[in-house]
């Protein structure tokens, strides 16, 4: 199979072969099937739009392993390289390490992205370039669909109760 080309949507230094690129080989994050898989098909449906970040002291990735292997599944044969220089070995795993760990703390509002997917399911749009699957989105919708009208109790309403000791009736 020959090589594709995926558009570049990134800033970078370089493009690079591949076979050039060394994994981090104290990298801790790993990247199981599913994100790959749905990395490769954001990657080919939306281009680059990070590059991999290769250290100038060591030449390891220290950011976009699991780039490189959906630029692997897609048979690329070069990626968008950004060469960072970093002072020292602590350095270079302080920011391999916190590139994952920021991205953790963030708390996303999911009624926000809720109205967000609803925008965009147009019926043109492949939905799984949000990263979110078919169940996931349909949940998102049922958690946080108003309650329909005609079930809201109305604050003019007037309900019959039952006082449970005596057993007198009364409205409220």
């Amino acid at each position: 199979m020959n090589p594709i080309t995926i558009k570049t949507e990134c800033a970078y230094d370089e493009m690079v072969q591949i076979e050039k690129l060394v994994p981090h080989p104290r990298n801790p994050n790993k990247h199981p099937e599913k994100q790959i898989k749905l990395l490769t098909k954001i990657i080919a449906g939306q281009g680059w739009r990070n590059p991999i970040v290769v250290s100038n002291r060591s030449g390891f990735i220290t950011k976009g392993h699991a780039r490189l292997e959906a630029a692997k599944i897609l048979e690329c044969d070069s990626v968008p390289v950004d060469f960072q220089d970093y002072e020292n070995e602590a350095a270079e795993y302080a920011d391999m390490i916190a590139d994952n760990r920021i991205a953790e703390l963030a708390e996303p509002s999911l009624p926000e992205i809720k109205d967000l997917l609803e925008e965009l399911d147009t019926g043109d749009f492949d939905m799984d370039l949000t990263g979110f699957d078919e169940k996931e989105i349909e949940d998102l919708m049922n958690q946080f669909n108003p309650v329909p009208e005609d079930t809201q109790p109305r604050l003019d309403e007037k309900k019959k109760v039952t006082c449970p000791e005596c057993g007198c009736e009364f409205t409220a």
